[in-house]
């Protein structure tokens, strides 16, 4: 990977350390926050790689709530739990009352 992809997931991993324990945000709210607005997808690379990075990426869902990237957690329902375990009721694989639930850095930092 280039070093400016590299230093930009990590600018990805410094902001999603800061979602609130029983809060999300999407994929899409981390790429504006950071200047990038059109880098969701990736953002998505980011948490992708973020494995023993001390990253919560279970937080980061798409803009619609939806668990997009279960599978790239281990077990098959690994996200889910981690999400149940904060109090986030989630169902048919999206998160349920996400406006009240939503953390959007542009507004919070």
């Amino acid at each position: 990977m280039q070093p400016e992809t590299l230093s930009f997931f990590e600018k990805v991993y410094e902001v999603a350390r800061l979602i609130p324990y029983g809060r999300v945000t999407s994929y899409g709210a981390l790429a504006k926050y950071l200047g990038a607005g059109k880098s969701a997808r990736i953002v998505g690379y980011a948490m992708n790689n973020s494995h023993n990075k001390d990253v919560p990426a279970h937080r980061v869902v798409n803009r619609k709530g939806l668990l997009t990237g279960k599978h790239h957690f281990e077990g098959t329902n690994l996200m889910q739990q981690l999400l149940e375990s904060e109090g986030i009721e989630v169902v048919e694989n999206q998160i349920q009352n996400l406006e009240a639930l939503f953390w959007d850095p542009a507004k919070e930092l």
